[in-house]
């Protein structure tokens, strides 16, 4: 607990390693947990497969859930 899932267009690795420890830290800094309980993966999608394979299946059927939407904010 918790686990964040980033689903992304593809970037270079240094991109990556850096987001995902902005991430790590904001986690460890406002959740309160320690860091043995946070995982983190990152799944790349092109942008042609990007509506079928995460917005589709990922985001239409959690709207409910989201709490940025295409840069809106929900709450």
């Amino acid at each position: 607990m918790p686990y964040i899932a980033i689903k992304a267009w593809p970037k270079d690795e240094e991109t990556k390693k850096k987001v995902v420890e902005e991430i790590n830290e904001v986690f460890l800094k406002h959740w309160g947990c320690p860091q043995e309980a946070i995982s983190i993966s990152l799944e790349e999608y092109s942008p042609d497969e990007w509506e079928e394979k995460v917005v589709k299946p990922e985001v239409l059927t959690k709207l409910d859930k989201m709490m940025i939407l295409s840069g809106d904010k929900k709450y």
